[in-house]
C-alpha cells in the first residue's frame, strides 16, 4: 500500500511540474467554456445518434404518429410468393408495460418457394430512415424478441436485402422460434455489398401465429462499441467539447401530447425492451434507445461533464401548442405533489454517482456501468416562464437538492430571449440573486447584427455570485432564410472572443442546435446536418471546433493591437482573443476581420517562452457562402508557420485565423 501511494504522489508531482506558470497580466477563466448542447430534433437521436437501422423496432409510436400499420410506422406488411396472411398490432402479454406494443403475425399459407425464385413467407418490412445504409463487408448484429404463439417451433427468416421488384439477398439467417414465451433471438449479418437503400425483411415460413418485438440492427462498428454512431460521435469528439447538456431543451418539458407527457429519466436507463418510448415536443417517437445511461456512457468515453436537465413541476412556454402559443396559462404541478419532482432529481444522483450498493447505484452498475460517472452538474428546468409559481417550484426543489447533494453544482434558467428587457430574463435574475444560484442558463437566437452589434457581458456585474452558462445559441437570421452562412459564423466567432474575455463570468457555452437529419428537419440553421451515409459541416461547425481547440485557463486582452488605434471594443466587426493553457503549455491567439478591407494587427507575446513553430487555421470567404450537400466553400485551411514573440500579421477581408503556439 506504501508503495502505491508513492507513486501516485510522484505522478501528482510530475504532473504538477508539467504545468507552467501563467505570466503576469493574464485572467483566469473558465476551462469548461466550449461544450455541446444535445436535443432530440430533427431525428438527432434516432436516425442519427443511435446507431440501430430499424426505426420503430418496439412499435410503440403514438397513436396521434402512426398511419394504421403501414407508412406512418415504418412497418410493411410482406407476404412473397403468394403467401397469405396479415399483421396486427396486440397489447396483451407484452414484454414489459413500458413497452405493451408488439405486432403479432398470422401466416394462413405459405407460397412455394419457385414462385419467387426463392423469396416467400408471411412478415414484415422495415426501411430504416429512408432505407439503411449498409456497406460490403461489415457485420451487423440482429435481435429480435419473438414468442410462438402456437403449435411447434417454427423458422423465421431474416434477410437484409436490396430492394427491387425481386429484392436482393445481402445477408440472411433463420432462426428456430420455438419458446411460446418471449425469448430473444440474436444473430450476425454480414452485408454482401454497398447499398444505401436497404431493408430488413421477417418472415414465417411456416404457418401459424408469431409475436414479435424489439426488433434491432447494429452495426458492430459503433463509437467505443456503445451503440452510438461512428461518424457522427467522431464529428462530436473533433470539437474538443468539455460538457455536454441534454436531453434537450423544451424535449425536457414532455411529448407532442402536453406536460403531463414529460420525460422522465428512470424509463431510459433499464434494459432497452423495458423503455418508455415517448413522443416528443418536435412532432415524432424517441425510442429512448439513446436515453440517460447512452448519454453519460458519451459523455465519459469523450473526456465532457455530463449536465442532465430535469423539469421542475412547470411546462415549458412552448409545450401544448408549440410556441404560438406561449402567452397561454402555465401548467403547473401542485405544491403537494412536488416531492415527486424531487425525488427523481435525487434518484438521478445516486444514480450517477452512488455505489453499487445503493438502489439507483445498483441499477447503473446492472446496466454495465460499476465506477459511479461522478456528476458534478445538474440543471433544473429550461426555458420556462419565471412565475411566482415557477419561482416557488424552483426554490423549493432548488433547497431539496442542495440539502442532501451540497457539492452538486445547480444550473438555473433564464428562459429564451435572455437579454436585458425581457421579463423572464429580469426575474430570473432576481430569482438567482436571492438564493446565491451557482450557474443561471441564457438563450437566444438572434439576427448576425443582433450578434454583432450586443456586448452584453462587458458590462456584467464581477459582485455577482451567479456566473453565466450561454446554453443554447445561434445567429438566427430570416434575411436570408435561416441558413448557416459564413457572415453568420464569423459573426459568431468574434462575438465568442467576447464571451473569452469574459470567461471568468460565462463559464460555459454551447451551439444550438446541434445535430439535423437532412430528410427530416424541425429547425434551422443547425451546427450539423447528416444523411444515412455521412455528416455534412457547417460554417459554424468549424468556428466551434476552433474554439473547441484552443480552450484554456487564462486570457490575456493586451496581447493584440489592430493599426490605426482601431479596437474590439468600438468597432464589433474586428475581434481578438488570446488565451493560454498551462496543462498544455499551449497558447491560442484568435484574431477576426469581419469588414470588406484588409487589417493589420500586431502581436505582442513577449511575456510568453514562445517556441517558432505553429499551426496556423484559417476561415475565410464571402458573407454569403454556404456549406450545404453539394458544395462546400468554407473549409479550413491549416498550415504550419513561423511565429515570434513581436509579429505583425494581416487579416483578409472577412477572415478567421488561429495560431496554436507551443509554450
Amino acid at each position: 500500500m506504501k508503495k502505491i501511494l508513492f507513486g501516485a504522489a510522484m505522478l501528482a508531482s510530475l504532473s504538477l511540474s508539467a504545468q507552467m506558470k501563467a505570466p503576469a497580466g493574464g485572467k483566469q477563466i473558465s476551462d469548461e467554456l466550449i461544450g455541446i448542447f444535445f436535443e432530440d430534433i430533427s431525428f438527432a437521436a434516432d436516425g442519427g445518434l443511435n446507431a440501430n437501422l430499424v426505426q420503430n423496432g418496439s412499435f410503440e409510436y403514438n397513436p396521434t404518429v402512426r398511419d394504421g400499420w403501414g407508412p406512418g410506422t415504418n412497418w410493411r406488411f410482406q407476404r412473397p410468393g403468394h403467401s397469405a396472411g396479415y399483421i396486427a398490432a396486440k397489447t396483451d402479454h407484452p414484454i414489459h408495460s413500458n413497452n405493451p406494443t408488439f405486432m403479432r403475425i398470422y401466416a394462413e399459407r405459405i407460397g412455394h418457394y419457385y414462385d419467387f425464385d426463392g423469396w416467400t413467407g408471411v412478415g414484415l418490412q422495415n426501411d430504416g430512415f429512408n432505407g439503411m445504409n449498409v456497406k460490403a463487408g461489415a457485420k451487423y448484429n440482429f435481435s429480435i424478441f419473438m414468442r410462438n404463439v402456437s403449435g411447434k417451433g417454427k423458422p423465421v427468416r431474416v434477410v437484409l436485402a436490396a430492394p427491387g421488384r425481386q429484392p436482393k439477398v445481402l445477408a440472411e439467417t433463420t432462426l428456430n422460434v420455438y419458446d411460446n414465451e418471449w425469448q430473444k433471438y440474436t444473430a450476425e449479418l454480414t452485408a454482401a455489398e454497398d447499398c444505401p437503400n436497404a431493408n430488413l425483411q421477417i418472415l414465417m415460413l411456416e404457418k401459424g401465429e408469431m409475436d414479435v418485438d424489439m426488433v434491432s440492427l447494429v452495426p458492430q462498428d459503433t463509437y467505443k462499441g456503445h451503440g452510438i454512431r461512428k461518424d457522427l460521435a467522431e464529428a462530436l469528439a473533433a470539437l474538443h467539447p468539455k460538457f455536454m447538456r441534454f436531453p434537450g431543451g423544451c424535449v425536457v418539458h414532455g411529448g407532442g401530447d402536453g406536460f403531463w407527457d414529460t420525460y422522465r429519466w428512470k424509463t431510459t436507463v433499464g434494459p432497452k425492451e423495458q423503455r418508455k418510448s415517448l413522443k416528443n415536443t418536435w412532432g415524432y417517437n424517441q425510442s429512448m434507445e439513446v436515453g440517460y445511461f447512452e448519454y453519460f456512457q458519451l459523455c465519459e468515453d469523450m473526456g465532457m461533464q455530463p449536465l442532465p436537465i430535469l423539469p421542475c413541476g412547470v411546462s415549458c412556454q412552448g409545450v401544448n401548442g408549440g410556441w404560438g402559443m406561449k402567452t397561454q396559462a402555465q401548467e403547473v404541478v401542485p405544491m403537494d405533489e412536488m416531492d415527486e419532482w424531487v425525488q427523481d432529481a435525487l434518484d438521478l444522483i445516486e444514480w450517477a454517482n452512488g455505489d453499487a450498493s445503493t438502489k439507483w447505484g445498483s441499477v447503473r452498475a446492472a446496466a454495465g456501468h460499476p465506477e459511479p460517472f461522478n456528476l458534478k452538474y445538474l440543471g433544473i428546468g429550461n426555458e420556462e416562464k419565471i412565475t411566482p409559481e415557477f419561482s416557488e417550484r424552483f426554490k423549493y426543489m432548488y433547497n431539496k437538492v442542495l440539502e442532501k447533494y451540497p457539492n452538486i453544482v445547480i444550473v438555473g434558467t433564464a428562459g429564451p430571449g435572455s437579454h436585458k428587457g425581457n421579463p423572464d430574463y429580469e426575474n430570473s435574475w432576481k430569482l438567482a440573486e436571492e438564493i446565491d444560484l451557482p450557474i443561471i442558463d441564457e438563450h437566444y437566437y438572434d439576427s448576425r447584427q443582433m450578434f454583432i452589434d450586443n456586448r452584453q457581458y462587458d458590462d456584467y456585474s464581477r459582485a455577482r455570485k451567479t456566473k453565466v452558462y450561454l446554453g443554447e445559441y445561434s445567429v438566427q437570421d430570416r434575411s436570408h432564410g435561416q441558413m448557416n452562412q459564413w457572415g453568420d459564423a464569423l459573426a459568431e466567432a468574434i462575438y465568442l472572443m467576447h464571451v473569452e474575455r469574459n470567461a471568468d463570468v460565462v463559464t460555459m457555452t454551447s451551439y444550438a442546435p446541434l445535430f439535423a437529419y437532412k430528410h427530416n428537419t424541425n429547425w434551422n440553421p443547425n451546427m450539423i446536418y447528416f444523411d444515412n451515409e455521412r455528416p455534412f459541416f457547417t460554417c459554424s461547425y468549424y468556428v466551434q471546433k476552433m474554439f473547441g481547440e484552443s480552450s484554456g485557463n487564462y486570457f490575456y486582452g493586451d496581447c493584440v493591437k489592430f493599426a490605426n488605434g482601431e479596437n474590439e471594443f468600438d468597432n464589433h466587426l474586428l475581434g481578438q482573443s488570446v488565451v493560454l493553457n498551462t496543462k498544455a503549455r499551449e497558447l491560442y491567439v484568435k484574431v477576426a476581420n469581419n469588414s470588406d478591407q484588409t487589417k493589420k494587427a500586431t502581436i505582442n507575446l513577449s511575456r510568453f517562452s514562445v517556441k517558432p513553430n505553429a499551426v496556423k487555421t484559417t476561415l475565410s470567404g464571402k458573407l454569403d457562402d454556404e456549406n450545404n450537400y453539394d458544395k462546400h466553400p468554407i473549409d479550413p485551411v491549416v498550415e504550419n508557420v513561423k511565429v515570434s514573440k513581436n509579429m505583425t500579421v494581416e487579416l483578409a477581408p472577412y477572415s478567421f485565423s488561429m495560431y496554436k503556439i507551443k509554450l
